[in-house]
């Protein structure tokens, strides 16, 4: 009985080793699959003649031109990757050449944004805010100094005109006076004159 099970269980490897045989076979074929399926087909049925392989030359030749065209198309397709990739590498150079202008105009657009122009020079927004609440606060300083100088201007005149009125005042009374005291003296002068002529 254990023979009998031995005898099957051979039988059975030996058809399975068979069928994958024959199925690894159907598989290869010289007119389609890959390159190395269709070697593999000519290494299998080839004929053996001692140490040697006796192939078909028909099947050499449809070899070689299968072979042929793999290598055409892998060429062809070598050509346009290559091309694919000198047009990727241009459009990388030109991309790059774009980001380096579109980074050149940002940095000057970022320092036009930062920085201000003032009598030619090129200045920080702060130093510009600085530079100009400076310029504001002397201008400030400039106008309270100009008033603060009209108001004594102001009070200097007033006081000049109120001196310069009393002044003519005084002179107007001086003059009442001296007028008066000369009037008073040709009076006098006249009193004696007529005095002088009526004792004569």
């Amino acid at each position: 009985m254990s023979i009998i099970k031995k005898f099957l269980f051979l039988l059975f490897i030996a058809s399975f080793a068979s069928i994958n045989a024959q199925n690894t076979e159907e598989e290869l074929s010289l007119d389609s699959g890959t390159i190395d399926n269709q070697f593999e087909y000519l290494i299998q049925r080839s004929n053996n003649y001692q140490d040697y392989k006796v192939v078909k030359k028909n099947w050499l030749y449809i070899l070689k031109a299968h072979t042929l065209d793999s290598l055409k198309s892998i060429h062809s397709e070598l050509a346009t990757a290559e091309g694919t990739i000198s047009n990727q590498n241009s459009e990388i150079a030109s991309l790059k050449s774009s980001l380096k202008n579109t980074q050149v105009s940002l940095d000057t657009t970022t320092d036009e944004k930062n920085n201000m122009e003032l009598f030619g020079l090129q200045m920080t927004k702060p130093s510009y805010n600085v530079l100009m609440w400076s310029i504001i606060a002397l201008l400030l300083a400039l106008l309270l100094l100009f008033i603060y100088k009209f108001k004594n201007s102001n009070i200097v005149t007033r006081e000049a005109k109120k001196s310069l009125s009393e002044t003519e005042e005084e002179l107007e009374n001086h003059r009442r006076t001296a007028l008066e005291r000369e009037q008073k003296v040709r009076r006098q002068l006249q009193d004696e004159l007529n005095k002088q002529k009526g004792i004569n």
